[in-house]
């Protein structure tokens, strides 16, 4: 028969294992989740692995935007430095415009083409989103207002 104790102890190990393990499978699980973002430099200095899904932002390249041979649209997003050539093959949001902040979220096949799921425009003339923003302040491109 075991002792109050050792019981009190198995049931403390068991309950341990079994976080652990729920712990562990919701690491898992949230792995294949995580977006990571770049800016086109960053994605010049180090290409992301071929079928990673990540978010590329910056300003569309005046100029770029075309439709792509096999439907959709094709467009370039540069930081200043670098450009990434981006193929999507859906509806653009209205407020899609050359020379604007977009994030594109998709991955890189075969090529050097980056194939969006999703792009993103920003809303109104003051709202730049933060990461492509810094990517901007970074090589000059965009200063923003002083005051944030």
């Amino acid at each position: 028969m075991m002792r109050h104790r050792n019981r009190r102890l198995a049931t403390i190990g068991v309950a341990a294992v079994i976080l652990s393990a729920a712990i562990g499978l919701a690491l898992f699980a949230l792995n294949d989740a995580v977006v990571f973002f770049y800016s086109p430099s960053e994605i010049a200095a180090e290409a992301p692995q071929s079928g990673q899904r990540i978010r590329v932002g910056g300003l569309v390249l005046d100029g770029s935007v075309a439709e792509a041979a096999t439907g959709g649209v094709s467009f370039v997003i540069t930081d200043g430095a670098e450009q990434v050539r981006v193929r999507f093959d859906d509806i653009l949001p209205d407020l899609f415009r050359e020379g604007q902040g977009v994030i594109a979220e998709g991955s890189f096949g075969d090529g050097d083409v980056f194939v969006a799921q999703t792009v993103l425009a920003k809303h109104d003339e003051t709202y730049m989103p933060p990461e492509v923003a810094e990517a901007l302040r970074e090589t000059g491109v965009w200063q923003g207002d002083e005051d944030e």
